[in-house]
């Protein structure tokens, strides 16, 4: 946001202007003793020397009547003409009571040029400075004359409709506009313009402007290797306003055709007034804006509260007789100055500037799908896999001593229940052999096939030869021996089976009957220590299998904190999965949109190509037409002439 730049003018005092005005309104003149003290941006109304209240007012610049227009010029404007010529809407307009200076600052003499020449100038000079830039400029000239709006470089255009548009924002439908070269041919359209503008003499001017008028110039530049550059086309508008001048009827003794237009002079600067009111106000209390309400505000709402760079001079009187349209003049300078426009550089994107900066928006895509964001992404999908692929080989690892861990638990409860099985065997069956009196109880004790046998039980084969020949061997060896082959093999010698129950010198194993020597004996361990060491791996064995169970819990919940873990890794994972995507969608969509683009493109280079024949056809039209009516102009001239 961007502050209007305000300026106070004084014109010098003139004693004729001052006895014409006394001479309309003798009244006015009764104040006496009252004059405006100004010091350096302060200005004052002083009575018999005194402070008057509530007339102090400061601005950014006040200019005596010393000031020239190249000072009032050099301090306000050419700012405004260099920020036009890159690109800024700029206005500047000029403010006052009739009589007060207004056309003089703007127009100027030839002595001392006012702000169009001097802009005029600047203009062509600054681009011509710019030598990487190729310039095309367009001026126009219109009035508002009772609330009318009359083209003053073409014959005929009047009454001419406000329109507005996306593109073009507010403008005057049919206002010509002369392509122009140089400062001189501006001239040249501002003589003829000047020739065509209303003015008229009162008793405060014997020139009057009865008119507010707007000069416009168009600005257009483009880089000079547009094709290479890419650059967009700058357009900026200039408006440079000389209003017509507010007035009471009573001192310029105006009537008829001049009192209609005093009113609808100070109907326009009435309503620029109140806009400029209701601009001062802060955002809340800020109600409607009446720029639809007077042709000169909405030709002007750009350059008030718009896109715009503004400057605003408003001159005044220093004569006593003028003390009230000055403070007028004041009041309107200082809400002026709350103002505040959001000025920016105005582009047209041609083709290539169109393709140039899609490219680059592309590209920034890109390196944000390709850039740090991604890799981060990227890093962080593979440590989650890395992590995941850890885990799961630490829960595989896990589950295996888990099984592991099972088995030996199993194993060691097996050989637990066997030894306490054995343990609680001997402790039923451990019976003295001095429990029982009688040997027959002792024998019936004892296993059935325990019985001794004489060493020579085996049937004797004395006659037996040690030559394998010599043995009966059937030839065929079936897989059942019956008796047949029995009698062969022991040469017809019937062998008690009963007697092949024990083999010769075998002893049986020490029977749990047996006397007290038998289990003494050294080679044999004590019942009681065999069961203290029973005891004692079984308890060693429990120790085991409780060390197992809590090493299975923590293996269980380490197991599941690995699940949990897994699970959030799993989370993550379809979460960087779905940015991915979602990166991936967006990347598609811009591409669609980069197609779109291309085809708006082409169908805008279409329209272009169609616009540009229409535009010189109409070009072409409207110059024979002014040739015409040029030579009408010139054969009516010619026959005026001609006649007595």
């Amino acid at each position: 946001m961007e502050k209007i730049s305000v300026a106070v003018r004084f014109r010098p005092p003139t004693a004729s202007s001052a006895t014409a005005a006394a001479a309309a309104d003798p009244s006015a003149s009764s104040g006496g003793d009252r004059e405006w003290r100004v010091d350096d941006t302060r200005i004052c109304l002083l009575h018999r020397n005194g402070p008057v209240p509530g007339a102090s007012f400061a601005f950014d610049h006040v200019f005596d009547g010393a000031a020239t227009n190249e000072r009032i010029y050099g301090v306000l404007v050419r700012s405004l003409i260099r920020a036009a010529v890159d690109g800024f809407n700029g206005t500047a307009f000029a403010y006052g009571q009739t009589s007060s200076g207004k056309t003089f600052t703007m127009n100027g003499s030839t002595d001392q040029p006012g702000i169009i020449p001097l802009a005029v100038r600047d203009v062509f000079r600054t681009a011509c400075e710019a030598e990487d830039r190729e310039f095309l400029i367009r001026v126009s000239y219109m009035e508002i004359y009772n609330e009318e709006i009359n083209d003053l470089l073409a014959l005929g255009s009047e009454k001419l409709p406000i329109h507005e548009s996306l593109e073009r924002g507010v403008y005057v439908a049919g206002l010509r506009e002369e392509i122009v070269n140089s400062a001189e041919q501006v001239f040249q359209l501002l003589e003829l313009g000047e020739a065509n503008r209303h003015f008229g003499e009162t008793n405060m001017n014997v020139r009057s402007s009865r008119s507010h008028t707007i000069f416009r110039m168009v600005i257009e530049s483009s880089a000079k290797n547009q094709m290479d550059s890419g650059d967009a086309i700058r357009v900026s508008v200039l408006n440079l306003v000389d209003l017509a001048g507010s007035e009471r009827i009573a001192k310029t003794g105006a009537g008829g055709v001049r009192l209609k237009e005093g009113k609808h002079i100070n109907k326009s600067l009435m309503i620029l007034g109140n806009v400029i009111n209701k601009l001062s106000e802060s955002g809340k209390q800020r109600g409607h804006i009446p720029y639809r309400d007077s042709k000169l505000t909405r030709i002007l709402q750009p350059a008030l509260g718009g896109n715009a760079k503004t400057s605003i001079i408003c001159t005044a009187a220093p004569e006593e007789i003028h003390v009230e349209e000055t403070r007028g003049t004041l009041q309107f300078a200082s809400r002026a100055k709350c103002v505040s426009n959001c000025a920016q550089v105005n582009e047209i994107l041609t083709d290539a500037a169109l393709l140039k900066r899609q490219k680059q928006e592309i590209e920034e895509l890109r390196k944000k799908l390709q850039g740090s964001q991604s890799e981060v992404l990227e890093q962080v999908i593979l440590k989650q896999r890395n992590d995941m692929h850890k885990s799961e080989l630490e829960r595989d690892r896990l589950a295996m001593e888990l099984e592991d861990e099972r088995k030996l638990r199993e194993t060691l409860e097996q050989r637990l229940a066997e030894q306490q099985k054995i343990l609680d065997g001997i402790n039923n069956t451990s019976i003295s052999p001095d429990q029982f009196t009688d040997s027959t109880q002792l024998d019936a004790l004892k296993t059935p096939d325990s019985k001794e046998r004489t060493v020579g039980f085996v049937a004797s084969r004395a006659t037996y030869s040690k030559d394998v020949e010599f043995s009966p061997i059937p030839e065929n060896l079936g897989t059942i021996a019956d008796e047949d082959l029995w009698m062969q093999l022991n040469k017809g010698c019937i062998t008690d089976l009963e007697m092949l129950e024990m083999t010769p010198g075998f002893k049986c194993a020490p029977s749990i009957a047996e006397d007290k020597t038998s289990v003494a004996t050294p080679n044999e361990e004590p019942i009681d220590a065999r069961c203290q060491r029973l005891e004692k791996d079984c308890s060693h064995d429990r120790q085991q299998l409780e060390d197992s169970k809590a090493r299975c819990a923590a293996l269980e919940n380490e197991r599941d904190m690995l699940k949990k873990e897994n699970s959030s890794l799993l989370d993550a994972l379809a979460e960087s999965r779905q940015e991915a995507g979602r990166l991936v969608a967006d990347k598609e969509e811009v591409l669609k949109e980069l197609d779109m683009e291309k085809s708006r493109m082409e169908e805008l280079k279409q329209e272009i190509r169609l616009f540009s024949q229409a535009f010189s056809q109409r070009q072409g039209q409207l110059t024979s037409l002014y040739t015409k009516s040029k030579a009408i102009v010139e054969n009516c001239k010619t026959s005026q002439l001609a006649l007595p």
